[in-house]
């Protein structure tokens, strides 16, 4: 379901790496179960090792949104044969960064 609705994932998880025993298969395999989730849609886990990460975390997920686009085609041949189009994108090249 989360693969087809279209939407990238971001998650920020808080485990507590001690003490295993005790705990469920689920809350044992919890981290790599966000993390499959996640890179399922194209996005990522985060993992917070130290209480001070989650606004650098948060950060950089921001860069990333920021640094995404979108792209959409509308074909000028209106025929729906099914058929491959080949089209060629061309970015300009920022002049503030790469």
């Amino acid at each position: 379901m989360v693969r087809e609705a279209g939407t990238q994932l971001y998650s920020v998880g808080i485990f507590d790496t001690f003490e295993y025993r005790g705990r469920t298969p689920e809350e044992v395999s919890g981290p790599s179960l966000l993390s499959e989730v996640t890179e399922l849609t194209g996005g990522r886990a985060f993992a917070v090792e130290n209480i001070n990460e989650p606004p650098d975390i948060a950060a950089k997920i921001g860069a990333v949104l920021r640094n995404q686009s979108i792209l959409g085609y509308c074909p000028s041949n209106k025929a729906h044969d099914a058929r491959w189009r080949k089209i060629k994108v061309k970015l300009p090249y920022p002049d503030s960064g790469p």
